[in-house]
């Protein structure tokens, strides 16, 4: 029987609605981060060039202004705006390596171009989409912010640089910053959910052999040191992550540039994530094993003790079952949609 939907709270009114940007706020994260800004009772403009975002994913209630996130931040701040959550760039880790200045261009330049049309209009928060990317393969797990930042690809290393340049910018200019540092992202709120035209995700791709447009799903390598050989990673719902960010504006303080992790703390393997996807779905998902791929460490699991601590954000939806209930109950509603 399919797990029952996860429960969705609104999140807390704020004292005062903030008039906020948020770019890349048409994509996965973005949408799902924008519509709870939305129910939160804040003023949001969503930014997004739609290269890999939906124009129907930006929640209604949200003004949307389509284009270049730098281009258009130069003239929209000078309306005034309390915020920006900065979510637009470039994401996928293979096409980082084969075509690097894609991502220093897309990535890096933008978010400079950002800051600094920030700093000329006076626009005195920021929230940032960072990735646990930044720490390459670490040694450690759980890992903490104060793992070595190690980047094994160029989009973890143009997002190390984003962070790097944050916090000059709020040291020398007063800025109010928080990164937030993922780990893997599933599942899905309400309507807003995860669909890329190249997927890369594992539920996503666990998730396309039921529906059909996979034939198999394929595990990479058996023979890591864990408890069924597959390697284990840590899932945080959608939901819960977008929360983080309401939390992070609250928290944000001027001149300081404050990063944090963003799991479970729970990892779960590859044969879990498959075995959950068969019994949400009800399809047997064939699978193939085949070797490791280079640079995937056997476990990648976030220590988010800090996030807890100072932001008082804590994870509610952590059951992988639900997590992944939400993700196909989205994907069955997207294909009733598209067939209709």
């Amino acid at each position: 029987m399919p797990a029952q939907p996860t429960e969705q709270t609104t999140p807390t009114t704020p004292s005062r609605p903030l008039k906020l940007v948020v770019t890349g706020g048409a994509g996965y994260v973005g949408s799902v981060c924008a519509a709870r800004l939305v129910e939160a009772g804040h003023d949001v403009t969503v930014v997004d060039d739609l290269s890999t975002g939906h124009a129907d994913a930006v929640p209604e209630g949200a003004r949307f202004v389509e284009g270049d996130a730098a281009e258009v931040s130069q003239t929209l701040l000078a309306d005034g705006f309390d915020g920006v959550l900065h979510f637009a760039a470039k994401s996928l880790v293979g096409e980082s390596m084969q075509d690097p200045g894609k991502y220093w261009h897309g990535n890096v330049l933008t978010s400079l171009r950002l800051l600094d049309a920030m700093r000329a209009h006076g626009t005195p928060r920021l929230v940032f989409s960072s990735t646990a990317a930044t720490y390459g393969e670490p040694d450690v797990a759980p890992i903490p912010e104060s793992a070595p930042t190690q980047p094994t690809n160029t989009y973890g290393a143009t997002k190390l640089a984003i962070d790097h340049a944050i916090g000059t910018y709020a040291r020398a200019h007063g800025l109010a910053a928080v990164s937030l540092r993922y780990f893997n992202v599933a599942g899905a709120h309400g309507r807003f959910g995860e669909r890329h035209t190249t997927e890369t995700h594992l539920i996503p791709i666990v998730l396309q052999v039921a529906t059909g447009e996979r034939g198999q799903v394929q595990i990479y390598g058996e023979d890591y040191p864990t408890d069924d050989g597959t390697a284990v990673r840590d899932y945080i719902h959608v939901t819960d992550l977008a929360d983080a960010h309401l939390l992070a504006l609250d928290h944000a303080r001027a001149g300081e540039h404050r990063i944090y992790n963003l799991g479970n703390g729970t990892g779960f393997s590859v044969r879990q994530v498959i075995e959950a996807c068969r019994e949400v779905t009800g399809h047997p998902i064939p699978a193939a094993v085949g070797g490791r791929r280079a640079g995937d460490p056997a476990v990648l699991v976030a220590a988010s003790d800090r996030a807890r601590e100072e932001l008082g954000w804590k994870p509610e939806r952590t059951d992988l079952r639900d997590i992944v209930a939400d993700a196909w109950r989205f994907t069955q509603d997207r294909r009733g949609t598209a067939a209709s």
